[in-house]
């Protein structure tokens, strides 16, 4: 009867843990080994050697649970644990973050991810939460540039008359509209068979999003524009964040730094990986863009909608930072 019962015991010692153990789930639109996947998975990694087991983390990669309006609005609700979004979307929820999406606004990386990381970045961050949302860092998708299956983009009439599909994003729909495209909105996960059908004739994203969807099989040319920088942000449940103590909120902040490290590292390696992979697929990829004059119609078209409603300071402070 002795042993039983330490043998109950020990078995009951041993159950705890597992029972204490909290599985994450991160939601993102894209492939598990995608730049936002290779990011989540950085997250979880962190998140497991600091909460040493308590916290363990699976991916619901490639839209599972929806496009990414339909992610945020599931973190608001408390539906999701986490996700990894495109800031298109989330200008929706945080009007703020409209101003990274301004046209040819970012220099480059550098320039952006000083900009993110630094005192305008961190103050957007914050208001984030004000809407029952936790933002927890700011992560990367990279530059856009325009795919398309009609003919190649060198120049601004080169996008007249034909459908591209956009985000949800007034900003960006208006720098199109200037450029002489016709923008259609349309959520993530529709895009390809959009495509594939003939639904819309192009689409943007960066090369990190064109690589991991594989757009080769159903797009033909690749315009190098880097029109828009778009970042990504990991996002938290305020539902479930207020569950946590201050040390388990911690881990959270920590391991979202070491989530965009390895998104960022990758959104690099695709710069110039994913261009190769591209015309390697069959791509016609066309570098030779003289962007002023996009820039130019872009920046008519579409700062006066934010400047009009949120004005110019926080423009002119992206743009002084060097």
């Amino acid at each position: 009867m002795k042993h039983f019962i330490i043998g109950a015991l020990v078995a009951i010692a041993l159950a705890g843990p597992a029972q204490a153990q909290q599985k994450i789930i991160l939601a993102t639109i894209t492939s598990p080994t995608s730049h936002f996947g290779i990011g989540a998975e950085a997250f979880f990694d962190k998140l497991e050697e600091l909460s040493k087991g308590k916290f363990t983390g699976e991916q619901a990669p490639a839209g599972q649970l929806g496009g990414e309006r339909d992610l945020i609005e599931g973190l608001q609700i408390g539906a999701i644990d986490m996700a990894i979004v495109s800031t298109g979307p989330l200008g929706n929820f945080v009007p703020d973050v409209y101003a990274f999406d301004l046209p040819f606004l970012f220099r480059d990386y550098d320039h952006a991810r000083k900009v993110l990381d630094g005192e305008i970045g961190q103050k957007i961050l914050k208001k984030v939460d004000d809407n029952n949302l936790v933002g927890l860092a700011w992560g990367e998708n990279g530059f856009r540039h325009i795919t398309n299956s009609t003919h190649p983009i060198r120049r601004p009439g080169d996008l007249n008359g034909l459908k591209l599909r956009t985000m949800e994003n007034k900003v960006h729909m208006a720098a199109f509209t200037g450029m002489g495209a016709s923008p259609t909105p349309m959520a993530f996960p529709e895009v390809f068979s959009a495509l594939q059908q003939g639904v819309v004739d192009g689409q943007e994203n960066p090369v990190t999003v064109i690589s991991a969807s594989k757009f080769w099989e159903v797009q033909k040319y690749a315009s190098l524009t880097g029109h828009v920088y778009s970042p990504a942000i990991f996002l938290a449940s305020a539902s479930m964040f207020a569950d946590l103590n201050e040390e388990e909120k911690g881990w959270f902040y920590e391991s979202a730094k070491a989530g965009v490290a390895a998104n960022r590292a990758e959104v690099n390696r695709l710069e110039d990986a994913g261009v190769a992979l591209m015309r390697e697929k069959g791509m016609e990829v066309i570098t030779d863009i003289d962007k002023t004059p996009f820039a130019e119609l872009a920046e008519k078209a579409s700062y006066p909608v934010y400047t009009k409603e949120y004005g110019t300071e926080t423009v002119e402070r992206i743009k002084a930072v060097h």
